[in-house]
């Protein structure tokens, strides 16, 4: 790949006019600095480690309110320089790269929360998701879901994340959770716009390419008080068959996850989580613990602590979704890759699913009653992680491929949008390349 700066005069202006708008502390063309915010979690992927560094931006600003990231846009815009939004930079995709260079506009400094009511909390795009539930908590509610990366920001979970704590009740991010956003197109008048209802959902995981989102608004319910119930078994199988079932527990819990003992043991220690064992870990609303515990003495298992309180929810938020195969990535640098896959095959079929590559284990995850997790395999090459897509598809598992850096969601529809949003194309380019592009590794498809 190409890596293409911006001009330097075209630079050295839209710094000057940044430090103008926006403070001298507030820009920065520290080689340091530039690197720094020119990374995200994309080294969890060794495809796309193979393929870093892909881009380095040229400037960061780190505007402090939505007012500022418009005026930043709208500095950027005028110089024909490329815009590259960054939340807490936790992404694992390479969406936060500025593959063209040009500015990187660090979110994180905006990150006021605006007004909570019944219902609905508002945010600044750089306000993290354990602000908003803290803030949400003192009014007697919670926050829908928010992803396993418990510090990441409102922006850049709706920019670049899906689903997480809480999604066993109300699915994705794109399916309901956002009510309104202000976002920022790349337009000669670049400034905030208002959009509402289904409106809004087109700028969700879109990675900021139809437009850069400032201010959110997302959905809360009542507040409930949590519980972290730690359960062990024998075999990974007992763990497996129960997992459809705690999904569909009342209340609905809020994460039920499992892992086999390979993955566990590798886990941070605790005395919850015994080496040698098949490790569950679910949040569950009090009521709920005396089911959920029938629920895993039923198949063998054994319950081995209940820790009420909101910090237990995080941390097992922490042990969730893609987490349990970073600590096992850290366990054996260099050996294991992953995948996002999905449907019952995950456990009806669990010995057909792991042998499709050498050394395969899944983390799984409940979702309303459909499992979905994250199959690791030994890494050999990108061609031995591609050939077996179509295997896991036979076996009826529904494949999303992390090894990639372009949107692969509602694609046509971003493409229209930013037609209109980004007509100069300067929306963190790159992200909307051709799934075709021999490059980037495929995505067979959406999870089943």
């Amino acid at each position: 790949m190409t890596l293409v700066s911006s001009p330097a005069s075209a630079l050295a202006a839209l710094e000057a006019e940044l430090v103008e708008l926006l403070g001298a502390r507030s820009v920065s063309s520290d080689p340091r600095i530039r690197e720094r915010a020119s990374v995200d979690g994309a080294r969890m992927s060794p495809i796309l480690t193979e393929r870093l560094p892909l881009g380095l931006a040229d400037l960061v600003a780190y505007p402090a309110s939505a007012e500022e990231i418009a005026a930043a846009v709208a500095a950027a815009v005028r110089h024909g320089i490329p815009v590259t939004p960054r939340g807490k930079g936790t992404g694992n995709y390479g969406q936060a790269i500025p593959m063209r260079g040009g500015l990187v506009l660090d979110l994180s400094r905006a990150k006021a929360v605006v007004a909570i009511e019944e219902g609905v909390i508002t945010a600044e795009a750089g306000a993290t998701m354990m602000q908003l539930e803290q803030a949400a908590r003192e009014t007697g509610q919670q926050i829908w879901m928010y992803p396993s990366t418990v510090q990441s920001s409102i922006g850049g979970f709706l920019s670049g994340g899906s689903g997480g704590t809480g999604s066993i009740a109300h699915g994705r991010n794109h399916e309901g959770f956002v009510v309104a956003l202000d976002v920022v197109h790349a337009t000669d008048d670049a400034r905030l716009v208002h959009v509402e209802g289904d409106a809004a959902q087109e700028y969700v995981h879109n990675y900021g390419t139809a437009g850069i989102i400032a201010r959110a608004s997302v959905r809360l319910e009542p507040l409930q008080e949590w519980t972290g119930l730690y359960a062990s078994f024998d075999t990974f199988e007992q763990a497996l068959s129960v997992i459809r079932e705690f999904g569909q527990l009342e209340p609905t819990p809020r994460l039920a996850s499992a892992d086999p003992a390979e993955i566990a043991d590798t886990l941070p220690a605790d005395p919850a989580i015994p080496t040698g064992r098949a490790s569950l870990r679910a949040i569950v609303a009090a009521e709920g613990v005396p089911a959920a515990t029938a629920l895993v003495e039923s198949v063998g298992g054994r319950v081995e602590d209940v820790r009420p309180g909101p910090q237990q929810s995080v941390k097992l938020s922490m042990l969730s979704y893609n987490h349990p195969i970073e600590w096992l990535q850290k366990s054996a640098p260099g050996k294991y890759f992953h995948l996002e896959v999905g449907g019952d095959a995950l456990v009806e079929r669990i010995d057909d699913v792991c042998a499709v590559y050498p050394g395969g284990l899944l983390h799984i995850e409940a979702q309303g009653g459909r499992p979905i997790g994250m199959l690791a395999g030994e890494y050999e090459s990108a061609e031995a992680v591609l050939a077996g897509f179509d295997v896991l598809a036979a076996l009826g598992v529904g494949v999303h491929s992390p090894h990639q850096w372009f949107v692969d969601f509602e694609v046509e529809r971003t493409r229209r949008l930013a037609a209109e949003t980004d007509p100069h194309g300067l929306l963190n380019p790159g992200k909307l390349a051709d799934p075709d592009d021999p490059r980037a590794a495929r995505n067979p498809g959406k999870l089943a």
